[in-house]
């Protein structure tokens, strides 16, 4: 058995929802995990997404780009089955690819082979036409300008709200304040914001480990020393990046 991470204590900042397999991984390993979620993410109604989903039902959208797992579950919420996905689907990262394949049984038609926005505008094919871009509130609008200039009619809608919570579960500051965590892991660039904004700070020698170069970049430009980047920007990655920060130093 893997216990690679036996003893060490890793702050886990992804929601609540989504952190059961990371949650999973890093206790088969022999670590305590505690989780503080940085983010919330709650499910938008509005009638622009109302109509955005009609129009792909209707195939009125030439591709659907996802771009998170929580994308695949407001399309499972709203639509009344992935049939009524009419359009060539892109999506970034396994986990969106994943979630995907396991609603619609059918993987994506496109997934670039390094697991962000900017790779996937690279990869995507030039063309015209429409293509649906629901997204998170605060995700940034780059991958609509690079549609735009392939040639697309890129319509963003948002399909979920992140919210951020004003302080982190007790437990997790008592840790972080008593230097008990051993690594706090980032799985976004707003669970760093979040992080940041609920009051976190990373005290030595606790190390930051991050899921990909886009959230590293954010913690980076909030003061925080990054010490890993998750290689591939997966799930496993980011647990194999721990074992590798641990791995190099003497044990405590």
């Amino acid at each position: 058995m893997n216990r690679s991470l036996e003893g060490r204590t890793i702050l886990v900042t992804r929601p609540a929802e989504r952190a059961g397999r990371l949650v999973n991984l890093l206790d088969q390993r022999g670590a305590r995990t505690i989780v503080a979620p940085t983010i919330v993410l709650r499910p938008v109604r509005s009638a622009a997404l109302t109509a955005a989903l009609r129009d792909l039902a209707e195939g009125g959208y030439a591709w659907l780009v996802l771009t998170s797992p929580a994308t695949i579950g407001v399309l499972a919420e709203r639509l009344s089955g992935p049939r009524e996905v009419r359009a060539s689907v892109a999506a970034v990262g396994d986990g969106t690819a994943e979630a995907f394949r396991r609603w619609a049984r059918r993987p994506p038609d496109l997934r670039p082979n390094s697991f962000t926005v900017a790779a996937l505008a690279r990869a995507f094919p030039r063309g015209r036409g429409r293509v649906l871009c629901p997204r998170a509130d605060v995700a940034p609008s780059g991958l609509e300008d690079a549609l735009e200039r392939k040639g697309w009619t890129a319509h963003r809608v948002d399909a979920y709200r992140t919210r951020f919570p004003t302080a982190l579960p007790p437990a997790a500051r008592k840790a972080l304040e008593a230097g008990e965590v051993d690594a706090v892991t980032f799985t976004s660039a707003s669970t760093v914001r979040g992080f940041a904004g609920a009051g976190g700070t990373v005290r030595r020698p606790s190390k930051v480990v991050c899921i990909g170069p886009v959230t590293a970049k954010e913690a980076r430009a909030l003061g925080i020393t990054v010490h890993a980047v998750a290689e591939p920007h997966t799930t496993d990655g980011l647990v194999a990046a721990l074992e590798r920060v641990f791995t190099l130093r003497h044990p405590r």
